[in-house]
């Protein structure tokens, strides 16, 4: 674990750096506030800081006060270094944003001491966001496919439409459905048609650009949220058929073939002023689906422009 030490006192960093590398840590050694704060702005910068309280250009309890108004979710653990012992000094050292406060000169062992108390919080707070970054994760994902659930993928249509409304781009939606989907259940069962599932999700999801997405809809049905033009989502809805087309799916001893039917709708084409167009993209989309299966499947259909 890195560990950022700011202190103007050469003697003071040179002891503290010896110490922590002895303990197992890695010291970041700068000399003053400033310097301090410049590091605390990179990458991967040290969530673990020893700090000076006098230090020219930025003092210490400064530091702590900037450290703490731009807090995240991953906050730093302070342990602040001052030569100041007077209860009215702790107290202010704490209220401005410090963890912990150590008054020199600090015995070694009890400095060790607190940095382990800062090591386990640290390590506590990496668990709670790790925790909640799974929970949001679960709340927002289909279980079986790792795509967007119904939900998620739904509140992504909305936001894509009002970004599209105000920066008049170019926008589709599809529907895509598998061909055939109760035949694999009901002849191979119901974990040969969730191996299809998934593996299906995951060519859709290889073939998505960065700034499109894809979620399970329902069932064996996904919706595209494509920022292209019809052509260009056409297209790309051909690969995404093409790739699952010319895939074999291996459950057991069986070579699945499937297909994969898919209805288009353009934004552009259903005109800006609708207040339910996420609710009228989608029943365009889901229609030309519909005649995407009507007239033998394996297709992209593109829904007719509203009159």
């Amino acid at each position: 674990m890195k560990v950022l030490i700011a202190d103007d006192d050469i003697t003071s960093r040179v002891l503290l750096e010896n110490l922590t590398r002895k303990w197992g840590l890695e010291p970041v050694v700068v000399e003053d506030g400033k310097a301090a704060w410049d590091i605390l702005q990179q990458d991967d910068a040290p969530r673990l800081l020893l700090l000076d309280w006098e230090m020219p250009h930025l003092t210490g309890l400064a530091l702590c006060q900037r450290i703490r108004r731009s807090a995240d979710t991953n906050p730093a653990y302070i342990i602040l270094l001052t030569s100041r012992n007077e209860t009215v000094d702790i107290v202010t050292g704490l209220e401005m944003g410090a963890n912990d406060y150590v008054v020199k000169p600090f015995s070694p062992v009890e400095l060790q001491a607190r940095v382990q108390v800062g090591k386990r919080m640290l390590s506590l707070q990496n668990e709670l966001n790790q925790a909640q970054q799974e929970l949001a994760f679960q709340a927002s994902h289909d279980v079986l496919t790792g795509l967007l659930n119904r939900r998620a993928i739904m509140e992504g249509l909305d936001k894509e439409l009002a970004r599209t409304s105000r920066q008049h781009q170019p926008f589709c939606v599809a529907m895509c459905d598998i061909d055939f989907f109760k035949a694999i259940n009901d002849n191979y069962g119901h974990l040969a048609g969730d191996i299809v599932l998934k593996e299906v999700s995951q060519l859709i999801s290889a073939e998505m650009r960065q700034y499109d997405s894809v979620g399970r809809y329902g069932g064996e049905e996904f919706l595209l949220l494509l920022n292209a033009s019809s052509e260009d989502a056409y297209s790309l809805l051909e690969r995404i058929r093409l790739s699952i087309e010319s895939t074999v799916f291996n459950y057991q001893d069986h070579a699945l073939k499937v297909s994969i039917s898919s209805g288009l709708a353009d934004f552009q084409l259903l005109g800006h002023e609708q207040e339910n167009a996420s609710q009228l993209l989608i029943d365009s989309a889901d229609k030309a689906l519909y005649k995407a299966k009507e007239s033998g499947r394996n297709k992209v259909v593109l829904a007719e422009p509203k009159e």
